[in-house]
C-alpha cells in the first residue's frame, strides 16, 4: 500500500516555525515508522515546514498516487486541516481520505457530517489502527471492513458509524522510534536557549502516555486515555543514544504530559544518563505535588535545564473546585525554591477567565506571576475551550457556545479567538470582560518585559473578520494605553514630589 501522510500548511503552526519553535510531528512519524515496519511505501509531506501551497501539495498527490492519504489535525489548525482533506479528495478521488490527531479523535462525528470529502476518522493513538485498515484496505478496498476495526469513525452509504475505542497500547517499548528518516529534519528549527551555551537545537520525545489526573479543560485524557503507559528508561535510553548520534542533538524535550507520573521511573532515567555520561540537556512538564528535592537535584545532575509545571490558577477555590486540579500553593512555591537554589529555569503555566473565575481570584493569579518577577518564565493563557472535554459542556449550558456549535464550519462573530498567537480555538470568556482580561495579559507581559505591541500590528490586522474582532483590539488597544500611562506616572510621580 501507498500512504501518504500529510501536514496541513499554513495557520497557527507556520507561525510558530516563523517563531523558531516548530517540532516535528511526532503522531505521524510513529505511525509512519509501524507502517513502514509493516511493509507499506510511505511518504510524508510536512507542509508547514515545506511552507508549500495547497496547489503544491495536489501536484505530490497526483504525482505519488496513494492509496490512502492521512492528515493530522489539532483544533488550532483544524480549518487547515479540513481544507486538506477537500483539497486531497480534489486531487486524487480514488484515495481513502483519513483525518487522525488530536482534533479528529475528540469530535469525529463532526468532522464526518461537514466534510463530505472524508471517509475515515482515526480516533486516539493511531500505530495499531492505521496498521489494521492498511492491511485490510489492501487486502479488499471495501467500506464493510471498516465495521470490524476499533477506533475508526466512517461514513458508509450515508450514515456516520463510531466504533469502539481501541484499547490503548500498553507496551510501548514495542513500538518502533518514531520515522525521523521521512522528514526534512534539517529544516525543523526547534531550539532552546540554555544558560552558558547558547541557543540549540533540540527535539522532542514523548516517553509515556496518558494522564490520570481530571482538569477539566485538558483533553489529555480523551485522546491518551486515563491509564498511564509509560516506557522503560532503557528504552528511552536507547532512543537519547539514536538521536544524538544519528542527528547531533543535545537538548531533548520529553514531551509527556506528566514526565514525573512515576518519579521512580525519572530516578532511573537519571541514573543512566549520568552513569553513560550523555551530556545532554533536557526539560520536561511535571506534576508539582509528585517531585521532591532530592529528585529535582538528581534530574539537575542529569542535564535537567528547564522544568515546566501547571499552577493554572492562584485561587485555590478555582485551581481545585472548578479545574480539579487538586495542586496545594505550597508546592508551587516550594518547587519554585528549589529551582532557583538549582539553577533550574523554572516555567509557571497561568489561565485566566475560568467559569465562575471572578475579577478578584483573577488577580491572585497575577500577584503571584508578578511576585516572581524576573525569577519565574510564566507562560499564560485565556482559557480554550476544546471538544469532548467536561469545559466544553459547560460552555454550551452557559451559552458562551451555542448549543448546535459545530467545529467544523466558521466561527459566529461572538465566539473570540486569538488565530495568530493562542490558535483558532474558542476562548471561555463568561464572567470577566473583555477589558478584564485585556488587562490581565498585558500585565503579565509587563512583568516577563515581552510586549511590543508594534510587533503585533500586522497579525491583529490580518486576524480582524469582524466588527466584533475590531472593536476587541480596540478594546486591548485602550488597555494597553491605560496601563502604560498608568506605570508612567507611577515612575514619575517621586520626581514631581520631590520638586515639590
Amino acid at each position: 500500500m501507498k500512504v501518504m501522510l500529510l501536514v496541513p500548511p499554513g495557520g497557527y503552526f507556520a507561525e510558530r516555525w516563523r517563531k523558531g519553535s516548530s517540532m516535528p510531528p511526532l503522531g505521524l512519524l510513529y505511525i509512519a515508522a509501524v507502517l513502514e515496519k509493516d511493509g507499506h511505501d510511505l511518504k510524508i509531506v510536512p507542509a508547514d515546514i515545506l511552507q508549500l501551497k495547497f496547489r503544491q501539495i495536489q501536484d505530490m498527490i497526483r504525482h505519488y498516487q496513494p492509496d490512502i492519504i492521512g492528515v493530522t489535525s489539532t483544533t488550532e489548525n483544524r480549518f487547515q486541516s479540513f481544507k486538506l482533506i477537500k483539497k486531497a479528495k480534489e486531487a486524487y478521488p480514488q484515495a481513502l481520505t483519513v483525518l487522525g490527531g488530536p482534533h479528529a479523535s475528540m469530535a469525529p462525528e463532526d468532522c464526518l457530517a461537514h466534510l463530505p470529502e472524508l471517509d475515515v476518522v482515526v480516533i486516539g493513538e493511531g500505530e495499531e489502527t492505521m496498521k489494521e485498515l492498511c492491511a485490510r484496505w489492501a487486502e479488499k478496498a471495501d467500506f464493510h471492513i471498516m465495521e470490524k476495526i476499533d477506533g475508526l469513525a466512517f461514513r458508509h452509504n450515508g450514515q456516520i458509524k463510531v466504533n469502539p475505542r481501541r484499547a490503548p497500547i500498553l507496551d510501548l517499548d514495542a513500538l518502533p522510534f518514531p520515522a525521523f528518516h521521512l522528514i526534512p529534519f534539517e529544516k525543523y528549527n526547534f531550539r532552546f536557549e540554555v544558560p552558558g551555551q547558547g541557543l540549540l537545537p533540540a527535539i522532542n520525545m514523548i516517553t509515556s502516555r496518558g494522564c490520570p489526573f481530571n482538569c477539566n479543560f485538558c483533553a489529555t485524557p480523551i485522546n491518551w486515555g486515563r491509564q498511564v503507559r509509560m516506557r522503560s528508561p532503557a528504552n528511552v535510553l536507547q532512543e537519547i543514544e539514536y538521536l544524538k548520534d544519528k542527528y547531533q542533538v543535545d537538548v531533548f524535550f520529553f514531551f509527556d504530559d506528566t514526565f514525573n507520573a512515576n518519579p521512580k521511573r525519572v530516578a532511573k532515567i537519571c541514573d543512566l544518563i549520568i552513569e553513560r555520561r550523555l551530556n545532554i540537556y533536557w526539560k520536561c512538564d511535571i506534576r508539582l505535588d509528585l517531585i521532591d528535592r532530592p529528585l529535582l537535584e538528581k534530574m539537575k545532575k542529569a542535564g535537567l535545564f528547564h522544568l515546566s509545571f501547571g499552577l493554572e490558577a492562584g485561587s485555590e477555590r478555582v485551581r481545585n473546585e472548578i479545574i480539579h486540579k487538586k495542586i496545594n500553593i505550597d508546592d508551587f512555591h516550594r518547587v519554585v525554591k528549589w529551582c532557583l537554589e538549582l539553577d533550574i529555569i523554572p516555567n509557571a503555566f497561568f489561565i485566566f477567565s475560568h467559569p465562575t473565575e471572578t475579577w478578584e481570584e483573577a488577580q491572585e493569579t497575577i500577584r503571584i506571576i508578578e511576585q516572581y518577577r524576573d525569577q519565574i518564565e510564566g507562560s499564560i493563557a485565556i482559557l480554550h475551550i476544546y471538544p469532548g472535554t467536561p469545559l466544553e459542556k459547560t460552555a454550551k449550558e452557559l451559552g458562551v457556545l451555542p448549543p448546535d456549535f459545530s467545529w467544523a464550519r466558521p466561527h459566529p462573530p461572538r465566539i473570540i479567538t486569538l488565530p495568530t498567537a493562542q490558535g483558532d480555538v474558542p476562548l471561555f470568556l463568561h464572567k470577566l470582560t473583555w477589558s478584564q482580561v485585556s488587562e490581565l495579559i498585558f500585565r503579565w507581559s509587563f512583568s516577563q518585559r515581552k510586549v511590543s505591541l508594534l510587533d503585533k500590528i500586522p497579525q491583529v490586522i490580518k486576524n480582524i473578520r469582524s466588527f466584533q474582532d475590531l472593536w476587541r483590539y480596540l478594546i486591548m488597544l485602550v488597555v494597553y494605553c491605560r496601563l502604560k500611562l498608568r506605570k508612567f506616572f507611577q515612575k514619575i510621580s517621586p520626581l514631581l514630589r520631590s520638586r515639590d
